[in-house]
């Protein structure tokens, strides 16, 4: 079962590459999606976002309550403080702060060692500006210039992976990628006419959805059969492929564009 800390992480990862918008001048604006998502903090649409896109996370993941749901960095410094929860050290999936009191930016551990954080960070840019222009994926320094002021410890259930000593030394740590979302390719063998299968199942369903459904009915959906092959060839005629490569039954290829749902 996935961990909160693990959910967490990875939804903030998978939002990079994502952009604030531009003015009509062309220039950045720090109007993003993130503010209005997030109940309490819709009027900081528009000012920096570092601390909103953490608590956006928060509030999507259902651990408001674990998290400092403000748009300010000094204002989450001291609601960790208050809590009793900072530290010097790194925390898995924990949000550092940079600057003096930690006041200037922040952004979530996935990953440290010894001598490095790996982050992802909003309202940020490829050189790692505390005022950037969207979502990005840093490596920062533990110690010494350019190291964060100090790091917030959240509460999850699961418990808390730190460096800090106190907290369980873990020396170095890291939030696993999740499993692939879609069901990996079963092999060109695993179609033949009866086959029952729930996978089966979900390729229809993802076959209809994408328009390329050729069934006369619904019925025995998970069951391979003529219908499936027909819906199938159409799908790889919608990739472009002809001739024996369109022959309805699945490669992996096509599979794979195809993303059906993990069964």
């Amino acid at each position: 079962m996935t961990s909160t800390r693990d959910q967490f992480v990875n939804l903030l990862k998978s939002q990079a590459g994502y952009h604030e918008g531009r003015d009509q001048n062309g220039i950045w604006n720090n109007i993003q999606k993130f503010s209005e998502q997030t109940p309490g903090l819709e009027w900081s649409d528009g000012q920096p976002w570092c601390a909103v896109f953490e608590a956006w996370g928060a509030h999507h993941n259902g651990i408001d309550a674990l998290w400092p749901m403000t748009a300010s960095c000094a204002l989450a410094v001291s609601w960790w403080k208050k809590q009793n929860r900072f530290t010097e050290y790194p925390v898995l999936g924990g949000p550092f702060y940079m600057g003096p009191g930690g006041a200037d930016h922040t952004g979530v551990v996935w990953k440290y060692d010894a001598d490095t954080i790996w982050t992802i960070e909003g309202n940020s840019n490829d050189n790692g500006s505390y005022q950037g222009d969207g979502v990005y994926l840093h490596q920062r320094p533990r110690r010494g210039t350019g190291s964060p002021y100090g790091y917030g410890v959240p509460a999850y259930a699961e418990g808390t992976i730190s460096a800090d000593p106190s907290l369980g030394g873990t020396a170095a740590a890291e939030v696993p990628v999740p499993q692939p979302a879609y069901e990996p390719f079963p092999g060109g063998s695993f179609f033949v006419n009866g086959r029952r299968s729930p996978i089966i199942a979900a390729m229809h369903k993802r076959l209809v959805a994408v328009g390329c459904g050729r069934y006369q009915s619904d019925a025995n959906a998970d069951v391979w059969g003529s219908g499936d092959e027909r819906s199938y060839a159409a799908w790889q005629r919608h990739l472009g492929f002809a001739g024996t490569d369109a022959d309805g039954i699945p490669g992996k290829t096509s599979w794979d564009k195809l993303h059906v749902p993990n069964v």
